[in-house]
């Protein structure tokens, strides 16, 4: 069985399970790190709050990253300030980079492995866009530079970097920080009307609500289910390979990531849109035998992210007919720093307090996007697909996936055992799987 690396030998806090009718200032669903992040801030601000868990925290997405903390999110910046304007790309640029710097002060007392990288996003091809991506960053006030000497095994054209980045154990980091946090688990959260969640065995009434649930499982408010997509992304850490002084990503959405721990190097690539084919951990063995001919796999995982239509997280109001209720998803690849950085707004948000980073993440802006098309499409396709095996999310036809031998849905990137048990969201329970022959 595949696992990932950060959960051995890492020991993650026990909560108990919430019963009856609850009442607080501040409701937090999901206990991934941006839910436990959220708790964390509120505790500090002296607010009382409860995080609702429906399984075990940190047991979704957050144990699947590969845990890098950087406001190098590929070549966003140029294509910000061309589409956005500057001040919101700056704005943008800010709230990672104080992420990163709040990551820092915390790890400071925290063992999680914490380590200061540069990063680079390099390109096998596209010289000029590079080019362009460090004049952006060092418009916006960036040290940032080109450099075509990298530590890979493989030609490229040159890459932007940046210093003073960083890497960690997030598993480590989730098992610290969440003691002493008012965490309650196996309370999965079925329904919401505007300030009560019901859960099976009781209620939860807040004046504010967090969704920190990866994907916004409420259909009826904020559109997210034409919003986002979600994407898979396989990893595989080796040893007897090199070791990496820094960590890079490709700017090419098919390309493939690198980062060292201890003695194992991670490689990540062979992405696809979930519910779709792709290279999956196939293309990352190929790699590592051709470059890597005497590597030895230890550990290989997935990741699932939510992306969104023009690779800006949405956080903030959860829609304008609901004020109290707030959302952090769509973090594109990028949940360690956008996971921080959506805590601080959100935290800011619920409290009343203006936050300088919130508009450029405003889930309020236009959906009006080419992106929109490509996801109205595929839920179209796969609503019209003759099949029995369908998602309770919102009706699709699930996918097998050879790779994890699960089902998948390619609308909304809800995933399944093969017996229907629910894995990832938005769906909220289990799909009916009669036939279980694998397609």
């Amino acid at each position: 069985m595949k696992k990932s690396v950060w959960t051995e030998n890492t020991e993650i806090p026990k909560f108990e399970s919430l019963h009856g009718d609850n009442r607080t200032d501040v409701l937090i669903i999901g206990g991934g790190l941006c839910g436990i992040l959220c708790a964390y801030r509120l505790q500090q601000a002296g607010i009382d709050y409860i995080l609702a868990e429906g399984d075990r925290i940190a047991k979704g997405i957050t144990k699947n990253t590969t845990a890098k903390i950087t406001f190098l999110h590929g070549l966003i910046y140029s294509e910000l300030i061309k589409r956005v304007g500057k001040e919101k790309a700056l704005m943008y640029l800010n709230a990672n980079v104080t992420a990163l710097e709040q990551y820092e002060k915390l790890c400071h007392s925290i063992d999680c492995d914490f380590e200061k990288k540069s990063a680079y996003t390099y390109s096998i091809d596209k010289r000029q866009k590079i080019e362009d991506e460090v004049c952006a960053l060092c418009s916006l006030g960036i040290d940032a530079e080109f450099t075509d000497t990298l530590e890979l095994p493989f030609k490229t054209v040159g890459a932007v970097k940046a210093d003073n980045q960083a890497q960690f154990n997030t598993l480590k980091f989730v098992s610290e920080i969440s003691k002493g946090l008012n965490i309650y688990e196996k309370t999965f959260i079925r329904d919401i009307t505007p300030h009560t969640a019901v859960f099976n065995n009781g209620t939860i009434t807040a004046n504010k609500i967090i969704i920190a649930t990866h994907f916004p499982f409420i259909n009826k408010h904020g559109s997210y289910f034409l919003k986002l997509y979600q994407h898979r992304s396989y990893v595989a850490a080796f040893e007897n390979t090199q070791e990496l002084n820094g960590m890079y990503v490709d700017e090419s959405e098919k390309g493939m990531s690198f980062r060292s721990y201890k003695n194992l190097l991670f490689i990540g690539g062979g992405g696809h849109r979930t519910g779709k084919k792709g290279g999956s951990w196939n293309e990352l063995y190929a790699f590592a035998k051709r470059y890597y001919p005497n590597a030895k796999e230890q550990y290989s995982w997935a990741a699932q992210d939510c992306m969104s239509l023009d690779k800006i997280p949405y956080i903030g109001c959860y829609s304008k007919m609901t004020p109290d209720m707030y959302v952090a998803s769509g973090f594109n690849k990028w949940g360690m720093t956008s996971s921080m950085a959506a805590a601080i707004i959100l935290t800011d948000m619920v409290c009343g307090k203006e936050n300088e980073f919130a508009d450029v993440f405003s889930p309020r802006r236009s959906i009006l996007k080419p992106q929109l098309a490509v996801n109205g499409f595929e839920a179209a396709m796969n609503l019209l697909t003759p099949t029995v095996r369908r998602c309770p999310h919102l009706g699709c036809a699930l996918k097998w996936n050879r790779a994890e031998h699960t089902w998948d849905c390619p609308c909304h990137g809800s995933r399944f055992e093969t017996n229907g048990k629910l894995i990832d969201n938005p769906a909220t329970g289990n799909a009916k799987i009669k036939n279980r022959r694998f397609e």
